[in-house]
């Protein structure tokens, strides 16, 4: 079990202590093991602020905006977040440094739980189309095996679009996710057009009854137009088979990337209009507040987490559970 703070409804500046249990998997390592370096950066920091802190004073909160700040959540959000705690000190709802930190994290899960979405697949809508749209590096295609494994797991049929025909890697490395999985994997040579590799994939995946078709995308550089094109043009050669395909447009983003992760996404969700966000490399960066940037700034679901290599640590966001990681309440 763990305690999340958020807000009371029904009286403002009041907080309601909550008890959940962590939605963990068997055998998995614990999520907070696995964001300590997210955990360090901001709640250590922000606890070592506070317990020094014998009254609340300016200097205080200017140092909590930014140990926010540094904790890549964006300047516009942690100067929210202290202009909600600065009208609760004024309302005399918080008192002392030691209420502080509850507050903080009733702020932050209050930003985030709405992005809370879990991604469901519509059996009616069959297949039904995931299309998976990042920069390179970022682990599309490594997310695309594992969501496979997943979705495989779960009894559906699934199939896999080589999209990315500019990196041969990317095709290999996509084969080698359908091998392990016995998931079928549509590809063309490389330099094939993608909308004629995702095109087939679909026609084919419509014509055997397949549950979830998941296609790549090349990663070349967001700022690049030909790659916004490309992506355009994928969509409307889908439209001709399934008017409402893709039923998933996905963005990978590497949290390590910090704030140029929510550049990318505004892009992306310019250019296609994304309908989810998986964050990945979760476990290997201090970046985790970023996550809470992309919540107030773009207000998209947010699907998946990644934490680690196995396909087990591709988990389902869970907003309380993510909190609690990086900023633990005893």
């Amino acid at each position: 079990m763990f305690r999340i703070f958020r807000k009371n409804k029904n009286r403002p500046g009041e907080l309601l202590d909550v008890q959940l249990r962590p939605a963990e998997q068997a055998g998995d390592a614990a999520l907070e093991e696995r964001l300590a370096s997210s955990r360090n950066q901001l709640g250590q920091r922000l606890a070592e602020l506070f317990s020094a802190s014998k009254s609340i004073d300016e200097n205080l909160l200017e140092e909590l905006e930014t140990t926010l700040i540094t904790a890549d959540i964006s300047t516009q959000t942690a100067i929210g977040i202290v202009a909600n705690l600065r009208k609760a000190i004024a309302n005399k709802v918080i008192r002392e440094p030691g209420q502080l930190l509850p507050a903080v994290q009733a702020e932050l899960f209050e930003l985030i739980e709405p992005c809370e979405q879990f991604l469901v697949v519509d059996a009616v809508r069959k297949p039904f189309v995931i299309l998976m749209v990042g920069i390179n590096g970022a682990g599309k295609t490594t997310t695309i095996g594992k969501l496979a494994q997943r979705y495989k797991e779960e009894g559906l049929s699934v199939m896999l679009a080589a999209g990315d025909t500019f990196r041969a890697a990317a095709v290999e490395q996509l084969k080698a996710w359908g091998d392990r999985n016995h998931v079928t994997v549509m590809s063309q040579g490389s330099g094939a057009d993608s909308a004629a590799v995702i095109f087939d994939a679909l026609q084919s995946a419509k014509a055997k009854g397949i549950d979830v078709l998941i296609a790549d995308t090349a990663g070349r550089l967001h700022t690049r137009s030909n790659l916004m094109e490309e992506l355009k043009k994928i969509r409307r050669v889908m439209s001709r088979i399934d008017p409402d395909a893709p039923h998933e447009v996905m963005l990978v983003l590497d949290a390590g990337t910090g704030q140029n992760a929510i550049n990318q996404a505004r892009e992306f969700n310019q250019a296609i209009g994304l309908t989810g966000i998986t964050i990945t490399k979760l476990d290997g960066t201090a970046r985790g507040g970023v996550l809470f940037s992309i919540a107030s700034e773009l207000k998209l679901p947010i699907r998946f987490i990644g934490v680690g290599e196995s396909a087990r640590d591709l988990r389902p966001f869970d907003a309380g559970a993510f909190v609690n990681a990086i900023l633990p309440i005893a």
